[in-house]
């Protein structure tokens, strides 16, 4: 049995809901007209207050299932809290006539005639009926499609349900000449109808001034903290749109981790919290945190890298008391004594900036050539994208370190890749094996059109 589209499922049932509230009000207001009843002719105008609403909700959920375009980046599901903003506004000035007619007839001098025919009782009980039917209708679709408009609907319908047993209740004591009974009946009516636009109201302001429903954004927050990756999560911040919940979320990483390691952790976070709450848009921002265990060696390297720099030969010592970096800086060759000065300096102003003021720095300026060996079919453009993809594996595989001597040959239509690299002198052989292992796997994984790599590894 084919699935019914939920647009379509939200459009059937709200124009249904607009024939039968086209159909009550015509009904009850020929009845109040006829039988003078204060009470039926008060239930008219809720039924009639129904229908402009049932009106509204139709083409809100119309238009407001609409995809997000320029003028709208988030869509058009707030056409729905509009449509029900408006109903709450009919649904106060319809109380304010109700109180308003029922009191004046309360006091009024002159008696007003009440007839509680046999169709005045069928009319509301048939109203009843009806309201029940389309509450639940429109309760089960709303919670499908998770639409406010037809949940404000619901709503609405259900206080129908009550209103009208009061209507019921004034008739009878009507029939029994129970002085005023019929005016108090419309006043329980108009009590019902201002409960109904509170509740209606809340809901509806709360979405229109982006009120955050409530543990969410803790919600969301405890998932992502659970990927493997996350180190920390910042600022999370919610806004209902319509059936969906938006989450902006800052989700802290190792600034170690290449730009496609940093994408997959997030890809991740999205994919488990959407899992969990599959109405949830995300967008995500990374941050770079520096870890606790992170050494000056390290950190050093991170910072150069954010310049696209490279330096090696980097050393930590103790002078005086102060902490003292040396370090090999390599700059392009084609830079002049200025220029290189300039990166060398910014360089060594950013390690201060986070190892502290009081730290001694010297730099060594070298000229930066590749020392990528390939074949003549290799071009310029497969070498570049060889050693970006190196490079950032480096940053990923803290146990080796220091490549040069890049070979690359063409194997039919993919690469071949060699290199050499160091590590630990005393690290044991299966660690240094499964570090190389990893390499392997990231570099390929970067870059699709390599077949074969081969690493020799140096102790340092």
């Amino acid at each position: 049995m084919e699935k019914k589209n939920p647009h379509n499922q939200k459009e059937s049932v709200a124009m249904s809901s607009v024939l039968a509230g086209f159909v009550l009000t015509a009904g009850k207001f020929v009845v109040g007209l006829l039988t003078g009843s204060m009470g039926i002719l008060s239930e008219a105008a809720h039924s009639l207050l129904d229908l402009a609403a049932a009106i509204m909700t139709f083409f809100a959920v119309r238009y407001g299932d609409r995809p997000a375009d320029k003028s709208h980046p988030y869509g058009h599901a707030k056409m729905e809290s509009v449509s029900a903003l408006i109903e709450t506004g009919l649904l106060f000035l319809t109380s304010a006539w109700i109180v308003y007619e029922a009191v004046h007839r309360l006091i009024s001098s002159g008696k007003v005639e009440v007839e509680a025919t046999w169709y005045a009782f069928a009319v509301v009980f048939v109203s009843m009926l009806i309201d029940v039917s389309r509450s639940r209708a429109l309760s089960k679709v709303a919670k499908a499609t998770k639409s406010q408009a037809l949940e404000a609907d619901a709503l609405h319908f259900s206080s129908d349900i009550y209103s009208s047993a009061a209507v019921l209740l004034g008739l009878v004591f009507v029939r029994l000449d129970v002085p005023g009974a019929d005016a108090v009946a419309a006043l329980v009516v108009a009590v019902f109808i201002l409960l109904a636009g509170y509740r209606l109201g809340k809901r509806t302001i709360d979405v229109l001034v982006d009120r955050a429903p409530v543990g969410i954004a803790d919600r969301a927050k405890s998932i992502a903290q659970t990927v493997q990756g996350v180190v920390d999560v910042g600022r999370v911040r919610v806004r209902p749109l319509g059936p969906n919940v938006f989450i902006e979320m800052s989700v802290g990483v190792n600034r170690k981790f290449s730009l496609a390691k940093v994408h997959e952790i997030l890809k991740r976070v999205e994919r488990k919290i959407q899992r969990d709450m599959p109405e949830a848009e995300l967008l995500l921002h990374p941050k770079s945190v520096q870890l606790g265990n992170e050494s000056v060696v390290e950190a050093v390297q991170v910072l150069a890298s954010k310049h696209g720099l490279a330096v090696h030969e980097v050393v930590v010592d103790q002078l005086d008391g102060n902490r003292s970096i040396s370090y090999h800086l390599e700059v392009p060759e084609n830079f002049n004594l200025k220029k290189a000065h300039d990166v060398a300096t910014h360089l060594e102003n950013e390690i201060r900036q986070e190892l502290g003021e009081e730290v001694e720095i010297s730099s060594h300026l070298e000229p930066l050539k590749s020392d990528a060996i390939l074949s003549s079919d290799i071009s310029p453009e497969e070498l570049a994208q060889v050693m970006e993809a190196i490079s950032e594996t480096d940053m990923e595989v803290p146990e080796l370190s220091d490549v040069d001597h890049v070979q690359v040959r063409r194997i039919g239509r993919q690469l071949s890749v060699s290199f050499h690299c160091h590590a630990r002198a005393d690290m044991p052989l299966d660690q240094v094996h499964e570090a190389s292992t990893r390499f392997e796997y990231l570099v390929k994984q970067k870059l699709k059109k390599i077949h074969r790599v081969v690493i020799h590894v140096e102790p340092k």
